[in-house]
């Protein structure tokens, strides 16, 4: 059995590099803490956002299709806000009587969400 400490990263698979890092700089507003151009890590937190070619390094592209939760204050502002920048959002905003969650992708097709729990974890 190994020790995991924690998740350091989630790769996110693109098609065009300059549109997606645009995307997640620009559109989501989410600090770009790489230097290196081929390589932008975007930092959430808690799990960074690493953008990666999948063809650089021997695989094929496929987007990921389970959403990556992006905590916002407030869910219905975000998505305003997003869609007046032009995003498309996958229906209504759920609200699951703890949480509000709006679904759209990325623009290489990565399920994404906009998530705030409103209502405290019972154990």
């Amino acid at each position: 059995m190994i020790s995991v400490e924690r998740t350091d990263f989630m790769s996110v698979p693109v098609t065009d590099m300059e549109r997606a890092r645009r995307f997640y700089e620009e559109t989501l507003g989410i600090r770009n803490s790489s230097s290196d151009a081929a390589w932008p890590e975007f930092e959430t937190g808690n799990v960074s956002l690493y953008l990666v070619d999948p063809k650089r390094i021997g695989f094929e592209f496929s987007p990921h299709s389970a959403h990556i939760a992006l905590r916002v204050p407030d869910v219905a502002e975000a998505r305003t806000k997003l869609e007046a920048a032009g995003v498309a959002f996958d229906g209504d905003t759920l609200d699951t009587g703890v949480c509000h969650m709006a679904f759209f992708k990325d623009p290489d097709g990565n399920a994404l969400m906009l998530h705030r729990r409103y209502a405290p974890v019972e154990v």
